[in-house]
């Protein structure tokens, strides 16, 4: 078993080994930094451009594994770290073989470019991984450098009080078992840019939030009773004018890890963590565990 963290040299890959280091020391086992190069022309060529693209494929891997080894911080003393190439199409594809020819416990990503540090901005490769990996998916926020113990601290859920998010918590629960860090659940009740006709007035609006989040306060009470966490579990429903009020509003520990879940869709081209996962991972200004349904 092992945690593999996705690494291309030239790409901002350094929060990524940042956060693997951090999940590999949790899980208590070895780091491996796998790189996909393209696939080599089955056919040779007479001119030998074959051999000068494997030639060039194989640099690729070579200097992947070369920057990782620079950019690897110290806090990565000790650990037991691997590198592995493998030849794909693409990128996402390449990562799924390496994750089941590793039996991977996780894949590490980070994030794609963006505007504002410390933000989850999911790419093209990500994207397409949270439709095909097998395993959970970690997305590192951008220029995260993790924390001085060098291990996650804890791990709060986003519930959405849903019973089929039932099974999801209980997973989490033993994922953190597991890591032996604490978990938090939290639901969120937000306020819509268009809650309600202008007409209804915002006391109605503010009555309505407070209903939602009582519903909520009890809706996880139910997770204790049922048994479904246990009594050092925190639980907390956030609210806000906004997804990016309510994450701001929630306090995160240094080394924190932010969980998601996905739910099973009829085809491939609906986005599988549903418009409110994709909402919670944009404001988020933690790393994202998400995992598969």
């Amino acid at each position: 078993m092992t945690v593999v963290v996705g690494y291309l040299a030239g790409k901002d890959g350094v929060s990524a080994l940042h956060l693997g280091i951090e999940m590999a020391r949790s899980l208590r086992t070895s780091l491996t930094i796998s790189t996909v190069v393209p696939r080599p022309w089955l056919t040779p060529s007479p001119a030998r451009i074959d051999a000068e693209y494997a030639h060039w494929a194989q640099q690729l891997a070579l200097d992947s594994h070369r920057e990782a080894t620079r950019d690897l911080p110290p806090l990565a003393e000790g650990l037991d770290i691997h590198f592995h190439t493998v030849q794909h199409r693409s990128v996402s594809g390449g990562l799924v073989r390496a994750v089941e020819e590793l039996n991977a416990d996780a894949l590490v990503l980070g994030s794609a470019a963006g505007n504002r540090r410390g933000q989850v901005v999911i790419g093209s490769t990500a994207d397409r991984l949270l439709h095909s990996c097998p395993v959970p998916l970690a997305i590192s926020s951008r220029g995260f450098r993790g924390c001085e113990s060098g291990c996650l601290s804890r791990v709060t859920v986003g519930y959405p009080g849903t019973p089929e998010a039932v099974p999801f918590v209980q997973r989490v629960a033993a994922l953190t078992d597991k890591l032996d860090v604490p978990m938090r659940v939290v639901t969120f009740a937000v306020r819509g840019r268009t809650m309600y006709p202008p007409e209804a007035g915002l006391h109605a609006e503010d009555s309505i939030l407070a209903e939602w989040a009582d519903l909520a306060r009890n809706t996880l009470a139910r997770l204790r009773v049922d048994g479904i966490v246990g009594e050092a579990v925190e639980l907390q429903v956030v609210t806000g004018n906004g997804w990016g009020q309510a994450l701001a509003a929630v306090e995160w520990l240094d080394g924190e890890i932010l969980a998601l879940g996905t739910t099973p869709r009829p085809t491939l081209s609906t986005v599988f963590l549903g418009s409110r996962g994709t909402k919670i991972v944009r404001h988020s200004p933690v790393p994202v565990l998400v995992l598969p349904s």
